[in-house]
């Protein structure tokens, strides 16, 4: 399984930021970071700073101020988890919600509020991540009023 640290996770960001700026060719996954950093302007210069990003470890965000690299780490991975459907079921839940919500980004937001319950709940138990649940969980979004 694929574990990568911290600082690993900042500098696959930083360097498919600066090749997309430059125009260089990609990996299929930094074609699809690319296109996530592309709907979260807002962090342009977290990603256009490799060495700002790494010593930023460890230190507590600004106030009221997501991490933009776990944030755009959790797009991925949500990406990621549609298109193998795993867990079974993630691909038709997200898509629902997606119709719901009339917008991929956004749904991939409510979809992180799921997901970080999910992994939360499992730390604290110290169980494995219940697939099943997180699914059920973004089926309810998508179908409540």
């Amino acid at each position: 399984m694929f574990n990568p640290s911290p600082a690993d996770v900042r500098r696959f960001f930083c360097a498919a930021y600066a090749k997309a700026l430059a125009g260089q060719a990609m990996d299929a996954i930094e074609i699809i970071a690319s296109k996530w950093m592309d709907e979260h302007p807002e962090y342009a210069a977290d990603f256009a700073d490799v060495d700002a990003a790494l010593a930023a470890i460890g230190k507590p965000e600004p106030t009221a101020r997501e991490n933009p690299f776990l944030h755009l780490a959790m797009h991925l991975s949500i990406t990621e988890q549609c298109s193998i459907d795993q867990p079974r079921g993630i691909r038709q839940a997200v898509e629902l919600l997606t119709h719901r919500r009339n917008s991929l980004h956004q749904a991939h937001h409510e979809v992180m509020e799921s997901l970080g319950r999910m992994l939360q709940e499992s730390h604290t138990t110290q169980r494995p991540p219940d697939g099943a649940v997180y699914v059920a969980d973004i089926q309810r979004r998508a179908t409540k009023d």
